[in-house]
């Protein structure tokens, strides 16, 4: 199974970033954005899937970075 990394809203406040399964957020942001940034850019150099959760925790979207399971181009 592939590595993902997740942004997913704390429950205090603001947004961390996981690694999935993780209990701890490798890092805490104020806003999602920033919290977007760095995840996507970590997933991009491990070439993981990203998970970007919304603001109910339910998933908002998915980017894949290298372990694509589709045989699809684009």
């Amino acid at each position: 199974m592939a590595k993902t990394h997740h942004v997913v809203p704390n429950h205090n406040s603001g947004w961390d970033v996981k690694v999935g399964g993780g209990e701890r957020a490798i890092k805490h942001f104020e806003t999602k954005q920033p919290a977007v940034d760095l995840a996507r850019q970590i997933s991009n150099n491990q070439g993981s899937e990203l998970v970007i959760h919304n603001k109910n925790g339910q998933i908002g979207q998915k980017d894949s970075h290298g372990h694509d399971p589709r045989r699809i181009k684009g």
